[in-house]
């Protein structure tokens, strides 16, 4: 048994109230249980419950044994002078309030239904499960299961927040400048986004902005930064660069970062770190204030044209600096511009509407329902138990929900949890 299942019962009353006795035989009406206290301090807070003939208004604290309240210490702990009701599961020990009378005690394993214990022991079984629920997941009503997923995919851009106020808060929210470095991480992949982060970590928004409408010394100042123009090449295009780069890494006092932190390995070559970073050139080269541009745009069909870029002649031939290979446009794909749009333009944008108190939650809904379900490994796994998934919005909202309460065990804090726990 753990406490916070006891909370679960409280705090939606899952137990018989017929008759109902202190462990001393007093009646107990539970006129307000209380609200939940997620800070230190008692388990529920302002509750008003009738003993006898008596109303006694304060707070209830919750224990699986009644002797947790000394373990705990809550004898020493002025926050607790306040406590009322004292509810258990198993009442082992006689505890006392600051008036050294015995404290009111209810005891909950002779009140909670035997299908609720069972479900929730079954769903808190010690069995290896990949999600608790996976057995019955796909069982769920639909309308409860669109719901919650609503709920998961905001309260996903709410966790993708945290990152962007502290890079807001890095640039006095400078949202260009976040968005450079959002989009730079995302334009590594999940291979390379680290050190793409570092890339753009290491060049002030400052100098991007002076540099954008001059195509070759962006170019100089990405690759440089990077450190690929380390590395010698027979190529006049990157001899030029170099020669360019040295330049302004004098000028604007560059250090570049280790060229090593960028894999290549077991990568498709469209995917290369050279090849994405002539990309987010052309990108940049392309496009002036594309936070401000990004932000007014509503339709997919529309972000796709964005972020549809024209690599010069020398990349239309190669990968790296040292190969020339077959032409080839290496255009960015739907599927890259999806994932950009999932992972930096609808976060940020989000962020930037919610600090104006301007969100409209159905033009996130309508827009993330238009991208293509992302492929990976937990997906496929989803997938295996029935849950399908048409469009981003459905993957985002079981990658929040395998990561925050499958993963965690948080049954108790879920919509699907909730309709298995309380199924008779």
């Amino acid at each position: 048994m753990k406490e916070d299942f006891l909370h679960y019962v409280w705090r939606h009353q899952l137990f018989s109230k017929t008759n109902l006795q202190s462990t001393e035989f007093n009646q107990i009406e539970i006129v307000f249980p209380g609200m939940y206290n997620t800070n230190s301090g008692p388990d529920f807070l302002n509750a008003k419950i009738k003993i006898e003939d008596i109303l006694w208004a304060g707070n209830v604290e919750i224990h699986v044994k009644s002797s947790d309240w000394y373990v705990h210490q809550h004898e020493k702990d002025a926050n607790y002078d306040s406590v009322i009701l004292h509810v258990v599961w198993e009442d082992d020990a006689e505890v006392f309030s600051k008036d050294n009378l015995s404290l009111p005690t209810i005891n909950l394993s002779k009140l909670v239904a035997k299908d609720l214990l069972f479900n929730y022991q079954k769903l808190y079984s010690k069995e290896q499960r990949w999600i608790p629920c996976e057995s019955t997941i796909n069982t769920i009503d639909s309308f409860v299961f669109e719901n919650w997923k609503e709920r998961l995919f905001f309260e996903r851009l709410e966790e993708k927040s945290v990152l962007i106020n502290q890079l807001l808060n890095d640039s006095n929210s400078d949202y260009e400048a976040v968005l450079f470095k959002l989009l730079t991480k995302n334009f590594g992949l999940k291979t390379n986004g680290e050190a793409f982060l570092n890339l753009a970590n290491s060049i002030d928004f400052s100098i991007v902005r002076k540099l954008q409408n001059d195509s070759f010394k962006l170019q100089a100042l990405f690759f440089g930064q990077a450190g690929f123009l380390k590395t010698k090449s027979e190529e006049q295009y990157a001899i030029d660069l170099k020669t360019e780069y040295e330049y302004l890494k004098y000028k604007f006092k560059l250090e570049p970062i280790h060229n090593g932190q960028f894999q290549f390995f077991r990568m498709r070559p469209t995917n290369f770190p050279t090849i994405r970073i002539a990309q987010l050139v052309s990108l940049y080269q392309k496009h002036q204030n594309l936070f401000s541009k990004l932000m007014e745009i509503a339709d997919v069909k529309e972000m796709y044209k964005f972020f549809s870029i024209d690599l010069n002649d020398f990349w239309k031939t190669h990968y790296t600096f040292q190969k020339t290979g077959l032409k080839s446009a290496k255009n960015s794909t739907k599927s890259f511009v999806d994932l950009l749009l999932i992972n930096s333009v609808i976060p940020l944008k989000f962020n930037y509407l919610k600090s104006r108190g301007e969100v409209e939650e159905a033009e996130f809904l309508t827009l993330i329902q238009q991208l293509k379900p992302e492929q990976n490994s937990i997906i496929s796994k989803f997938k295996e138990f029935g849950i399908l998934s048409k469009n981003a919005f459905e993957t985002q909202a079981l990658l929040q929900l395998k990561k925050n309460y499958c993963a965690k065990k948080r049954c108790l804090q879920c919509a699907i949890g909730n309709v298995i726990l309380n199924r008779i």
